[in-house]
């Protein structure tokens, strides 16, 4: 085994170790944290009270290290309705800060970088920056998955939340009722809103909070109908039913649009995907076959044509196919 093999796999093993550590201290901080800063966002404080577990200094280190490059690469832009890195991590329901975060990208990419360089040189060491956005494809993949599960979700909870104001319950109570029954994602961002109100919060707020972490126009109505009715008045638990049928004819709706549209998806994943994976098997199998695409300035911008035209391709097809319900 060479040199070079030796140093990428003990390489890729400390940058494991190393986030595996920051994870398992993650744990161990039991949410303390998240705790007093959501007691500070109330103007509650912990002085005189009973010293809560701190975090371990080399994580406070790691932190203040990272902290100012991770502040600037992850800023939001409210304007273009571009969430900041905090944030995504909190829709995507990972228990992380930006800096940490920050760190796995650049530990990714150094991995992959590495991988690059030791296997095609020094040219493929770009790489890197492929192994630096892929935690950012996986933060959003999870916020994805993690809002259609919510979606999918919040028809029945409606009616459960219906069903406990019918019952005799006040809003509040209802949440909390919801909170106990249902099950995760729904049934975490209502306990968290029960603690909210706990805390000293409104009802109002913490439907705003939940609408902010998760981002669904569904439950953005609901929130709304909610505001309106401590306005107006009416029968809130008639408005919620209305809601939840609307909710759950626009998820059937949907449902027969991914079927009726699932031909056209396909085709455009497998038509993008084809010489991508037939050209990186000629690679490998024949690499003499590819030289005069790398040997040359011509090779370089036929490749460029065609990774755009690829794109261009996949971009309209997913256009045509995509319908709003």
């Amino acid at each position: 085994m060479s040199i070079a093999v030796v140093f990428g796999l003990i390489a890729f093993a400390g940058v494991f170790l190393f986030f595996l550590g920051i994870s398992q201290m993650r744990r161990a901080a039991g949410g303390t944290e998240d705790f007093q800063a959501r007691l500070a966002a109330y103007g509650v404080t912990t002085a005189g009270a009973q010293a809560l577990p701190q975090s371990s200094g080399m994580r406070d280190t790691l932190n203040r290290l990272f902290q100012p490059a991770a502040d600037r690469m992850g800023r939001g832009d409210a304007k273009k309705g571009k969430p900041s890195v905090a944030e995504q991590l909190q829709r995507a329901d990972l228990k992380l800060r930006p800096s940490e975060y920050f760190m796995i990208q650049l530990g990714s990419g150094v991995v992959v970088g590495l991988i690059a360089y030791w296997r095609w040189g020094l040219v493929f060491a770009l790489l890197f920056f492929v192994g630096y956005l892929a935690p950012g494809f996986y933060v959003k993949y999870r916020i994805s998955q993690r809002l259609k599960k919510f979606n999918g979700q919040l028809g029945d909870t409606l009616t459960l939340l219906s069903n406990a104001l019918k019952a005799g319950y006040s809003f509040a109570q209802a949440i909390d009722t919801v909170a106990k029954n249902a099950v995760a994602p729904i049934g975490d961002e209502f306990a968290r809103a029960v603690r909210e109100m706990n805390l000293g919060g409104s009802p109002d707020e913490a439907l705003s909070n939940i609408t902010r972490r998760i981002a669904s126009a569904d439950f953005d109505l609901v929130a709304t109908a909610y505001s309106i009715h401590r306005t107006v008045g009416g029968n809130l638990a008639e408005i919620l039913d209305n809601i939840a049928y609307t909710i759950r004819e626009r998820v059937r709706i949907k449902g027969e649009i991914q079927t009726l549209t699932a031909q056209a998806r396909a085709s455009g994943t497998i038509i993008t995907a084809l010489p991508i994976l037939l050209a990186t098997f000629m690679f490998f199998v024949t690499p003499t076959y590819f030289q005069p695409m790398f040997g040359s300035i011509i090779g370089w911008i036929l490749l460029a044509i065609g990774g755009f035209m690829i794109f261009i391709g996949n971009l309209i097809i997913r256009r045509i196919v995509a319908i709003e319900v």
